[in-house]
């Protein structure tokens, strides 16, 4: 009994490790991601200039795990480093393989060389969130709440916790998107994106970040899987940040002239749910942090 039940907890906490490195991947990576010059750079290199890029991170992200890491527990073994950090290499380019593919810039008729430079230049960043997920994304949720004051009643509680999530929803979607809302790579990628495809950016923006506030174990995530009130049940929290993540996304358009009157609504909508995808992303950091 003693024996499945080990190895059971064992795969959670090999799980849980995972997530919170994938979820620290997407973090540090998407800005980059919606950068054309590195798909151009990453498309045009060749395989000895994209090995040498996978061996100076494999160094980088060794390094990193010497001190950080993406697992809760820190080995001191140099070999248990190493397997960690092509582990790590590992999620960082899937993840960026498939906001790739996602996005379009990879598909069936892409050659085999030009995805290898893409995938390997773009997934540098992800690798990076995933090597320093641990250290900066999580924190100890009881020494937060020494000291604090009096709780409020549970109206109270509820509002301000809405409120706060609101504002760091908002506050984190144009931190990470603001700088690219202005960019050329907006209306390339939404141009090569409809129908299910739009769907399926949808789909991911809303994984991605419920993973990362609810099921990455980073700072505070037990105490907002407890909190109920207004927009505080995961799901629906999660839905209305993405919708006012959408809402941001949208105004950062308008406001860089990207969008206007006279373009079809399907530009609308491609156009805002591309964008949408960092703004996510940006969002729940955002609630991260407050």
């Amino acid at each position: 009994m003693d024996k499945p039940r080990q190895d059971l907890n064992q795969w959670r906490r090999e799980l849980d490790d995972l997530v919170r490195g994938a979820s620290g991947g997407f973090l540090f990576g998407i800005p980059l991601l919606y950068t054309m010059e590195v798909w151009w750079i990453g498309a045009s290199m060749s395989m000895s200039r994209v090995l040498l890029a996978m061996m100076l991170t494999f160094a980088i992200v060794f390094m990193l795990n010497r001190t950080a890491g993406f697992r809760e527990t820190v080995d001191q073994d140099w070999h248990s480093d190493a397997m960690d950090s092509v582990e790590a290499m590992a999620i960082g380019f899937l993840c960026a393989s498939f906001m790739l593919i996602l996005l379009q810039e990879i598909t069936l008729k892409t050659p085999l060389n030009e995805a290898l430079g893409k995938i390997v230049y773009e997934g540098v960043p992800f690798t990076l969130g995933v090597a320093l997920a641990n250290q900066f994304l999580s924190g100890d949720e009881n020494n937060s709440e020494k000291g604090q004051s009096p709780s409020p009643s549970r109206a109270q509680e509820s509002l301000r916790a809405a409120l706060s999530d609101i504002g760091g929803t908002l506050i984190g979607a144009i931190i990470i998107a603001f700088n690219i809302a202005p960019t050329e790579e907006i209306p390339s990628l939404a141009a090569a994106v409809n129908g299910l495809w739009l769907l399926g950016i949808m789909a991911a923006s809303l994984v991605i970040s419920y993973m990362i506030v609810f099921a990455a174990g980073f700072t505070k995530q037990a105490k907002r899987h407890q909190q109920r009130g207004l927009f505080q049940r995961p799901s629906g929290e999660t839905i209305t940040s993405y919708l006012l993540s959408l809402f941001a996304a949208l105004g950062m358009l308008l406001f860089f002239g990207k969008l206007d009157s006279q373009m079809p609504w399907q530009s609308w909508v491609s156009y805002t749910i591309v964008l949408g995808l960092p703004a996510t992303i940006g969002g729940a950091a955002g609630r991260l942090a407050v």
